[in-house]
């Protein structure tokens, strides 16, 4: 969600990076642009003047490294404040039994979804949470909650219909818990399409009576300048102790996003990054400062893959794209692989550099609807023409156009560029060659929360050179040839011509 801003900082550090040498009136000059850049992203005045302040008087007193150009250095120092800005080192929850945790928000920020994301995250390190239906305002809000906790096997306490006091729903649920097994317990609260004095009173009386260990907010991060003010005015209510930013897979401006952590002080603890409940983790400060500057994050691309993708599965697909045996079934089960991932302009945005192929694709290359349409393509075509594309005659072709409701110029172009993906994969040139070397490649285990894995297992034992990142590879390169357009594997079959 951060594209915009990254765009922005992107050519404000074009001039940073220029600079040869430092003083005072060149990187006042190059900062300015860096603030402008902010706050058009809606970072609010004050953290924005506050962030360029810490950079410059840093910057001023830094000792050059000589193997460094000064304005890398700079950029460097402002990655390290942006990261401190955010938070400087994840917060864990307090779950010191009885653990309870009150989940606060504005209507539409996806409270009741995000409640269901918590307990299935909690769940799945091991705990046995509970949820508690406390929002009576919303129409649907406790089905919705009871339907997703079934979704994720999680047990839920519904108040009866047409109850109105919030008070005595959680003193029956919390009855209602003794008898349940479990170590911490999830309330969603009812919210407002604004702040009011009738929603802040019921959240202080609900926060008196529970005492809960964590109040966290729920904050749409593409909300603006109002997310700063919602965060302001909850935080005096209940005494907020988290921030959980939804929504961050939407193309917003993202700055807010920036501002809460230091407008309330308190952690970003979690992120939601799309409406699926398992696209949701810890807020990390050092790695989502690294994305917001087109660093990519490569620890958190590594996890998804770990988390989500079957080993096995991916290896023996990569034999037969080695063996020149891989059809459209494979790709269809490639393809659904990596959609498991998330939205795939995230997911490649966790690359880095990525912002800067972005520019090159055709419009509405990574758009969803369009992997929606391959998909349909091949599921329209019947066993034996998915085994062997030959068999893909005019009259084949204008039928499957047909049956996945594309033209059939669409049907031609994606059969074109399976073909020399198939070809480019399975030959002797440097696809062929990586794919090769791909081969006994395995999937580093994932170690604790916060620490790094091993990523040579995945890297074929070395950490390949990252342009741009500090200590990794140096300057960023100017990327030659057509770009990401004209890559092989899934990259080819975005292509327009």
């Amino acid at each position: 969600m951060f594209s915009l801003l990254s765009d922005k900082l992107d050519d404000a550090f074009r001039r940073l990076r220029g600079l040869s040498k430092i003083s005072e009136s060149n990187i006042a000059d190059a900062l300015r642009d860096v603030r402008m850049a902010l706050l058009e992203a809606d970072v609010d005045y004050a953290v924005a003047r506050e962030l360029i302040a810490h950079v410059k008087e840093k910057a001023m007193g830094e000792a050059v490294i000589k193997t460094v150009r000064p304005g890398e250095q700079i950029v460097k120092i402002f990655r390290d404040e942006l990261a401190d800005l955010l938070g400087g080192d994840a917060a864990e929850l307090n779950l010191t039994p009885p653990a309870r945790i009150q989940v606060v928000g504005l209507n539409g920020a996806g409270k009741t979804t995000t409640c269901a994301k918590l307990a299935l995250k909690l769940k799945n390190s091991g705990h046995k949470p509970l949820l508690i239906a406390c929002d009576l305002i919303r129409p649907a809000a406790v089905d919705q909650l009871a339907t997703l906790a079934g979704q994720i096997g999680v047990p839920v306490f519904t108040p009866a219909q047409g109850e109105k006091d919030v008070l005595r729903v959680a003193k029956d649920a919390l009855r209602w818990a003794e008898a349940q097994e479990h170590d911490v317990i999830i309330f969603d609260t009812a919210g407002r399409q604004e702040v009011d004095e009738a929603l802040i009173d019921e959240l202080r009386r609900l926060t008196k009576f529970l005492k809960p260990q964590e109040a966290l907010l729920v904050a749409d991060a593409a909300t603006g300048q109002q997310a700063v003010q919602v965060a302001r005015a909850f935080d005096d209510a209940v005494g907020i102790t988290g921030i959980i930013l939804t929504k961050l897979d939407g193309d917003a401006r993202g700055g807010a996003a920036l501002s809460m952590r230091a407008v309330t002080g308190k952690p970003i603890k979690y992120i939601g990054e799309g409406e699926k409940l398992d696209m949701f983790g810890a807020f990390v400060p050092q790695r989502m400062a690294d994305r917001i500057l087109g660093m990519g994050d490569i620890v958190g691309l590594v996890e998804k893959a770990a988390e989500k993708i079957d080993q096995e599965s991916a290896m023996h697909s990569v034999g037969r794209m080695m063996s020149g045996e891989f059809n459209f079934d494979d790709f269809l089960a490639q393809m659904r692989m990596m959609q498991s991932l998330g939205p795939l302009e995230g997911l490649l945005g966790l690359l880095p550099g990525f912002g800067k192929i972005r520019k090159q694709l055709p419009e509405g290359a990574l758009d969803p609807k369009r992997l929606k349409r391959m998909e349909a393509i091949v599921l329209s075509m019947t066993k034996a023409e998915r085994q062997n594309y030959k068999l893909l005659i005019p009259s084949r072709r204008r039928r499957i156009a047909k049956g996945s409701g594309v033209s059939e110029i669409e049907v031609n172009r994606f059969i074109k560029n399976f073909k020399e993906m198939k070809e480019m994969m399975g030959g002797k040139g440097k696809l062929g060659g990586l794919m090769k070397g791909m081969k006994g490649m395995k999937m580093p285990e994932m170690p604790a929360d916060g620490e790094m894995p091993d990523l040579s297992a995945l890297m074929g034992g070395g950490m390949p050179e990252f342009p741009g990142l500090p200590g990794m590879g140096g300057a960023p390169k100017r990327p030659k040839g057509p770009g990401m357009s004209s890559m092989g594997g899934f990259g080819g079959l975005f292509r327009r011509r």
